[in-house]
């Protein structure tokens, strides 16, 4: 990679950074607690809405999740009206048939109900309201669209994705096979609900993968160039549950205390990497995620320990310090052991949770698809991710031939 390039990335990293300290950020306004989402509806009738539009997917409806939440709003006499097709890895094509129903039942906000999918399905929801005469398309990148979104709720179902704390809605383009986020402050929901008895009947391999993948962001933000005192405590904070609780939720789906910790830890992870931002761990998996439909969660979770790895020496001291906090080194360490030492947790951990090594089965990569992953991967990481070591396109191909099953 020209020298000179990473110069402009660096420069280009510097100056958002100082820009950062301007932008209006905000904390979601929030409900905690097992049984809070019963207190929702008067919360959504406080608020001044009375018609809202529920953006969650086929699975929670028919697992009779959002029930209750629809009862509540009719006992409080709110109209609400329901879009369920969200898939993983929303699409434009989402996106677009929600707000028809939002306009055309004359919506007044927006409840985002499940995981990140619905979430980023809901914040693309508000983005076209806020800005009618633009397609998510031309949102794409930082900052583009500046306008404030109809109310938005976020009720997240699983622990992970940090998607009711983030200024990002990560969006699939099924024409193209491209995912991408769109970055802006407008997104980060204005209120969100953190009932840990949504989270009881998840799956296990769903409880596993979205867990590492709110450690991949509280890493990420970590070892990042861009943290600020408070992002750097919530990624710590966050790394410590983690490591704690996840593997206790994962044998104990109805462990209301890990179930709890976690919700925690991703609403940590996802303040820190919101503002710290992220790196390639999440550049190569959006791209795992565009061409094969690779869950999101698990992508990260496979590519973390990759991606550490190849970066070396250039993470082991904050690796090392992460280690420390989580009590995983031992204090007569050296620096680089404490990091080897972290990045072995986890695959440990991983392996624990029977979380694969590559990506395989349904989800092969195929060898004349990387050229071009490869190049939307740096696209997305360069110059705008403050990563430790700026990486070229042999590197990222090369973590692509190592994930490959």
């Amino acid at each position: 990679m020209n020298v000179f390039y990473k110069i402009f990335c660096r420069v280009y990293q510097g100056a958002f950074y100082l820009v950062s300290y301007i932008l209006p950020w905000r904390i979601p306004e929030s409900l905690k607690g097992a049984g809070s989402i019963k207190e929702l509806p008067a919360f959504i009738k406080s608020k001044g809405c009375f018609n809202p539009l529920i953006v969650t997917d086929a699975v929670l409806v028919q697992l009779g999740l959002i029930q209750p939440l629809l009862d509540g709003l009719k006992s409080e006499g709110l109209q609400s009206v329901v879009y369920d097709k969200t898939v993983p890895n929303p699409t434009i094509d989402n996106i677009e048939e929600a707000l028809k129903l939002y306009k055309d039942c004359k919506c007044d906000s927006l409840v985002a109900f499940g995981g990140g999918s619905p979430i980023d399905c809901a914040k693309g929801i508000g983005a076209r309201v806020a800005r009618p005469n633009k397609s998510i398309p031309k949102m794409k990148g930082v900052l583009k669209v500046l306008k404030r979104l109809p109310p938005l709720f976020a009720i997240p179902t699983t622990s992970g994705t940090g998607s009711e704390a983030t200024l990002a809605a990560v969006i699939s383009n099924s024409l193209t096979h491209e995912k991408y986020a769109i970055n802006d402050t407008s997104l980060i929901p204005h209120y969100a609900v953190f009932d840990p008895e949504l989270t009881l009947k998840l799956p296990q391999h769903i409880t596993s993968t979205t867990g590492v993948d709110a450690l991949t962001h509280a890493v990420e933000a970590y070892i990042g160039n861009s943290n600020t005192s408070a992002t750097k405590s919530q990624a710590i904070d966050a790394t410590k549950i983690v490591f704690k609780y996840l593997k206790r939720a994962y044998d104990d789906g109805t462990d209301i205390e890990a179930r709890d910790q976690m919700q925690t830890a991703s609403f940590l992870a996802g303040m820190a990497f919101t503002r710290a931002y992220v790196g390639y761990v999440h550049a190569v998996a959006h791209t795992l995620g565009g061409f094969y439909g690779v869950p999101h969660g698990l992508a990260n979770a496979v590519i973390l320990p990759y991606v550490l790895e190849m970066y070396g020496s250039s993470v082991y001291k904050k690796l090392a310090e992460l280690a420390d906090y989580a009590n995983i080194a031992a204090p007569g360490d050296s620096v680089e052991v404490k990091a080897k030492k972290f990045i072995k947790a986890i695959k440990d951990l991983n392996a624990s949770m029977n979380i694969p090594t590559k990506i395989e089965g349904k989800w092969k990569i195929k060898d004349e698809d990387i050229p071009l992953m490869c190049k939307r991967a740096l696209s997305e990481a360069n110059p705008l991710y403050p990563v430790p070591k700026i990486m070229d396109a042999a590197q990222i191909t090369s973590i692509y031939k190592m994930i490959q099953g």
